[in-house]
């Protein structure tokens, strides 16, 4: 083994993970506020461990003067959707990024692995800038959903418990896991519909609370103390009662309020 300084070898990594994680939440942000719904669950992301760079080099044959090409996983971002359509959606929006350079996918949901294991790779060139210069650095982006993840996640422990040689009878109970595993998810896309009207609504609804308590503040602030009392008090009755047409009509009447006010103190 050589005697790389390790910390220095994977700061570039880190930096990629960072930088990487901060963008793909920024897109899913903006595609909850375009769409009202984003394909996006959350994202993770890790740098591989020292333990596990070295296991891999040794099972692949590469040379630990070749790790920086020769191991495309040592930075990894996974993303989580909720539903199968969402991955094949991401993985176009990904791919037509230019702030990142494609290298290649791994399409493991059409073509699921023997043991069962089903997910979306995306191998990336990223151009992280560091204080010697920009140096390119290889990424794993993984798409799946989170039955798939919850399956992986377990596959993985199971793998380092036997060292990679699992017992045939583990390998039957993960294969049928695996498959419980993608029956939930179509059953999840078959009412997809459902599910994504039910979370706008929500979303919807926790807007326009969250909105028109803040002006009801807002009215104190430019000393309608009779105005925002009032308001308060039918939110109170409204929200208990779940009057959702109540709230948005008492919603409008907030904001014609407050832009009276603003007007006025103008």
């Amino acid at each position: 083994m050589d005697g790389r300084d390790w910390s220095k070898f994977l700061l570039p990594y880190e930096q990629a993970v960072e930088e990487l994680k901060i963008k793909l939440k920024l897109l899913r942000s903006e595609l909850k506020m375009r769409e009202e719904y984003s394909p996006m669950e959350f994202v993770t992301g890790r740098v591989k461990r020292i333990s596990s760079i070295l296991d891999k080099a040794k099972r692949l044959n590469v040379p630990m003067d070749q790790l920086e090409t020769g191991i495309e996983d040592i930075a990894g971002i996974r993303i989580m959707c909720q539903f199968v359509e969402d991955i094949e959606r991401l993985a176009g929006l990904i791919k037509q990024r230019h702030d990142m350079k494609i290298l290649y996918a791994k399409d493991y949901i059409t073509n699921k692995k023997e043991s069962g294991y089903r997910s979306y790779h995306i191998i990336v060139e990223y151009p992280v800038q560091t204080s010697l210069g920009m140096k390119p650095v290889l990424a794993e982006i993984q798409i799946r959903t989170l039955a798939m993840n919850f399956w992986a996640t377990i596959e993985h422990s199971l793998n380092y418990k036997y060292r990679g040689d699992l017992p045939e009878d583990v390998k039957e109970r993960l294969s049928k896991a695996a498959e419980a595993a993608y029956l939930l998810d179509t059953e999840m896309s078959s009412i997809r519909e459902d599910i994504t009207e039910s979370q706008k609504l929500f979303e919807d609804r926790s807007n326009l609370v969250s909105t028109m308590l803040n002006e009801i503040q807002e009215l104190y602030f430019y000393r309608r103390v009779r105005e925002a009392a009032h308001f308060q008090f039918c939110f109170n009755e409204l929200w208990e009662k779940e009057d959702i047409t109540g709230l948005k009509q008492l919603a409008e009447a907030v904001q014609t309020s407050l832009s009276k006010a603003k007007r006025e103190q103008g």
